[in-house]
């Protein structure tokens, strides 16, 4: 991340990895619910399979998440969930995740969920995280410790499936025709990510949604033979174009590229009608989960389980595979057609030449 410092520049002695802070649903959870009462958790078998250590860890997973395989690549640990206890001392240092399974952008998404981690609330856990820093390190090295953090954000998909879409004639879908609603979402985001700004956040990549009507939960309740779901992929196909102007509109206004938007929707459907270019064989059912394309209820140890989760597109009901996740990652790393304005690898390049010149 940094290339290096000259003997003179004691300023950059630190040639670490930088800090790096997660927020967002079940996608980027690794374990935050495992400390809640709430009925979003991944923390029981088959879950975590194919992690570390073979065993659940709070990840909705069978391995691990996009936020393990950006951190593999930029050299940082697997970070902690921020409730967990060990989150103290040095650990601090190395970034967070405040991610919770279940929220939304709205704070009444996954009301069913009763006990999760809504977005302002994981803002008000990195304003404190930032004074449990400062009380070790000082204001001033908190201060670019997380303006050189790099930052993920994950959210939107919870919007449609457990909230517009949850229950025919939900409270959201009376309210708002699906434009007007993917319009609302759109702005709320947009606010969340400056408050990331006002927080610090200096380089942060935002996902909004995978393609919503192919999850095997989504296509088990929906479809008639196994297709993707047609108003939820037209939700993903409306929302996910908005996020990213709306992204290209912030970065505008603020002079600078803050905001590298990861249009994961498109990433994420070409596994889906290409399986065979991508090493897939099965792209509309769970590999863990039971009734229809074993997309009904959780995962867990009763569910049908795959032999082969590298051939599998999705884990649970809603959730990629490892595999998946990492070439997800591969794309956000290296792609050209998906990330605006730039690719990982390149703004960690521009970063380690600002590091090594100052």
């Amino acid at each position: 991340w940094e290339a290096g410092t000259s003997g003179t520049d004691s300023s950059r002695a630190k040639t670490g990895p930088p800090a790096f802070f997660v927020f967002g649903d079940s996608l980027v959870d690794n374990g935050n619910n495992n400390f809640l009462i709430t009925s979003a958790r991944a923390d029981s078998p088959p879950y975590g399979i194919d992690y570390l250590s073979h065993r659940p860890t709070g990840r909705f997973c069978n391995g691990k998440t996009m936020p393990d395989l950006i951190g593999e690549q930029i050299g940082v640990d697997p970070l902690l969930p921020y409730l967990d206890p060990e989150m103290t001392g040095k650990n601090l240092l190395k970034g967070a995740n405040f991610a919770s399974a279940g929220i939304g952008i709205l704070n009444d998404t996954g009301f069913q969920f009763v006990n999760i981690i809504r977005m302002p609330h994981q803002l008000m856990f990195f304003e404190e995280y930032q004074k449990r820093v400062a009380s070790l390190i000082g204001i001033k090295r908190t201060t670019k410790l997380v303006n050189e953090a790099l930052v993920m954000v994950t959210c939107g998909g919870n919007d449609f499936v457990n909230n517009y879409y949850l229950v025919r004639k939900s409270l959201r879908s009376l309210q708002y025709k699906l434009p007007a609603f993917v319009r609302l979402l759109t702005t709320e985001y947009g606010k969340i990510l400056m408050r990331l700004y006002i927080l610090g956040a200096r380089k942060v990549i935002v996902t909004a949604t995978g393609p919503l009507g192919c999850a095997p939960s989504v296509i088990a309740l929906r479809s008639r033979k196994g297709e993707c779901a047609a108003e939820l992929q037209r939700a993903a196909r409306l929302f996910n174009p908005q996020v990213t102007a709306m992204i290209t509109s912030l970065n505008k206004k603020l002079g600078r590229d803050v905001f590298f938007s990861v249009e994961a929707h498109h990433i994420f459907y070409r596994f889906i009608a290409k399986p065979k270019a991508f090493g897939f064989e099965v792209t509309n059912k769970a590999c863990c989960g039971q009734g229809p394309y074993n997309g009904i209820g959780l995962c867990n140890a009763m569910s049908h389980l795959c032999s082969d989760r590298t051939k599998y597109v999705y884990w649970d009901g809603y959730h990629p595979t490892e595999r998946a996740n990492r070439l997800i990652v591969q794309e956000i790393f290296n792609g050209t057609k998906y990330m605006k304005p730039m690719n990982l690898s390149t703004l960690v390049s521009i970063d380690s030449k600002k590091a090594y010149y100052i």
